[in-house]
C-alpha cells in the first residue's frame, strides 16, 4: 500500500520519495519488517498459547528428548503468516497478479492448516482434518493457480522474435543527438506453457509437447497438462514440508534456504539484463515477487528464533502446509517448478522415505505374514534419531544439504 503513497509524494517532488520505486529498497524494508513482526509478535503469541494451554500432543515414539516436547505451544504458523502478509501488503504492488496469487496461496493454505490444528487442539482429535479434505484444499488451490497462469493477460513470457534462418530479429534505436544508435533485439509478449527444465540445451520445456499426438491442437489443450502439473506440485511440496516438520527448526530452516534461492531466481527472471545474459526466460513483472519472498525469508528466520532447539513453539500445519504451498506456487509462477526435485530435495526424500516405508511394510506383511521396514523409522529424520544422532546435529546437517541443493539449483541455469 505504501508504494501508492510514495508514488504520490514523488509526483509532488518530495525528496527521497522516489527511492520506493526500487525493488531492492522495498525488499530490504520487507525483510526487516517481517523479522521485527516475527520477533515481537512471536513472544506475545507464545505467551497467549501457553495461557490458553494450546500445546502439542506428542505421540510416544520412544525417541530421545521427545517427552520434553509435550505441551509445547503449537499453531505458531500464525507468526509466519503475519510476518509474510503484513510486509507484503505494506511494500508490495497489490495490483501485480503474481503478488495477488502469492497472497491467495498464503491465506488459503494457512486457513486449511489452521483448521487442521484447530481440530487437533480444541476438539482434541489427534487425527485433525481428514486427509481427503486437506488434499481437496490443495487441489482447489492448484486449479485456481493453473487457470490464472494460463488465462490472465499479464502472465506472459517475453520472447525474441526469430527470423527464418533462426537468428534473432534486430532493430536500430536512434537515441538523442548525442547518443550513438543502438541495436536491440525485437521481442514480443506471448502466452506460453513453457517452463524451465535443467540440463537441456535450450533450458525450456513446453507442456504442450506432451500432447504432441494432437498436432496443431496441442497448444489449445495444454492448459489441462499445466493444471494437472500444478496440482501435483502444490500437493507434493505442501505435504513434503508437512512431513519435514518433525524436528526443532528443520522445516523452518530448510524453507528459508529454499525461499532465498527462489527469490534470487525471481529477481533474475524478472530482470531483462540478467535474463538475457543467462539466456533464460524473461518473465515481466515477476521482479515484484522479490518483495514477497523477502518477507517470507524474514518471517521464517524470525520464527526460527523461537523454533530452534529446544523449540518454544511449533508451527503446526498452519505453518508447514503454507510454507510448502508458497514454495510450490512461487516456483510455478516464475516457471522453475521442474527444478523443485533438486531445490526441495529435503522435502522429497522425507516424503519418499514415508512412501517406501509404508509400501514395503504392507508388501512384506502380505507376502511373509509380518511387516518389515527399510528405515528404523519414517520420515527420514526420525531414522537418524533412532540411530542415536542428537536432534541439533540432524537439523544442522539437513540445512547443509539444503544449501548444497540450493547452489546446484542456481548452477543448473548455466549447465546445459
Amino acid at each position: 500500500m505504501l508504494i501508492y503513497l510514495f508514488a504520490y509524494l514523488d509526483r509532488l517532488n518530495v525528496p527521497g520519495a522516489g527511492v520506493f520505486q526500487y525493488i531492492s529498497f522495498r525488499s530490504a524494508c520487507a525483510v526487516i519488517t517481517s523479522l521485527i513482526i516475527a520477533l515481537l509478535l512471536g513472544k506475545r503469541i507464545i505467551q497467549f498459547l501457553r495461557k490458553k494451554q494450546i500445546g502439542e500432543t506428542i505421540r510416544d515414539l520412544g525417541l530421545d528428548g521427545q517427552k520434553h516436547k509435550q505441551g509445547t505451544p503449537t499453531m505458531g504458523g500464525l507468526i509466519i503468516l503475519a510476518s509474510i502478509l503484513v510486509p507484503t501488503l505494506l511494500f508490495g504492488d497489490l495490483e501485480n497478479i503474481y503478488v495477488i496469487l502469492m497472497l491467495i496461496t498464503t491465506v488459503w493454505l494457512g486457513f486449511v492448516g489452521f483448521l487442521d490444528d484447530y481440530i487437533k487442539v480444541f476438539r482434541k482429535n489427534k487425527k485433525g482434518l481428514k486427509g481427503k479434505t486437506k488434499i481437496l484444499g490443495q487441489v482447489v488451490l492448484g486449479i485456481t493457480v493453473g487457470l490464472v497462469v494460463f488465462i490472465h493477460k499479464d502472465i506472459v513470457v517475453r520472447e525474441k522474435i526469430l527470423l527464418e534462418n533462426g537468428e534473432p530479429k534486430m532493430e536500430i534505436i536512434q537515441g538523442t543527438s548525442q547518443d550513438e544508435p543502438t541495436e536491440v533485439f525485437v521481442t514480443r509478449d506471448v502466452k506460453s506453457t513453457k517452463t524451465t527444465i535443467p540440463f537441456l540445451k535450450n533450458n525450456e520445456f513446453d507442456y504442450a509437447d506432451i500432447l504432441w499426438f494432437m498436432g496443431g491442437k496441442a497448444q489449445r489443450w495444454s492448459w489441462i497438462i499445466l493444471i494437472l502439473a500444478v496440482i501435483l506440485i502444490v500437493t507434493a511440496v505442501s505435504n513434503g514440508a508437512n512431513m519435514t516438520d518433525g524436528l526443532d527448526g528443520l522445516a523452518t530452516g530448510t524453507s528459508a534456504i529454499m525461499g532465498t534461492t527462489l527469490g534470487i531466481l525471481a529477481y533474475l527472471s524478472g530482470n531483462i539484463v540478467y535474463a538475457d545474459y543467462l539466456n533464460i526466460m524473461y518473465i515481466p513483472y515477476t521482479g515484484e515477487l522479490v518483495i514477497f519472498m523477502s518477507a517470507f525469508i524474514g518471517g521464517t528466520v524470525g520464527f526460527l528464533w523461537y523454533n530452534s532447539y529446544p523449540a518454544q513453539v511449533f508451527m503446526g500445519d498452519t505453518g508447514s502446509l503454507s510454507l510448502g504451498g508458497i514454495i510450490a506456487v512461487f516456483a510455478i509462477i516464475i516457471r522453475k517448478e521442474l527444478l523443485i526435485p533438486i531445490l526441495c530435495g529435503i522435502f522429497l526424500v522425507e516424503s519418499l522415505s514415508v512412501v517406501i516405508q509404508v509400501s514395503w511394510f504392507k508388501y512384506t506383511k502380505r507376502k511373509f505374514g509380518e511387516g518389515r521396514r527399510v528405515f528404523k523409522m519414517a520420515p527420514l529424520h526420525h531414522h537418524y534419531q533412532v540411530l542415536g544422532y542428537p536432534e541439533p546435529k540432524i537439523v544442522t546437517r539437513f540445512w547443509i544439504v539444503a544449501i548444497m541443493l540450493a547452489v546446484i539449483t542456481i548452477v543448473t541455469l548455466k549447465i546445459r
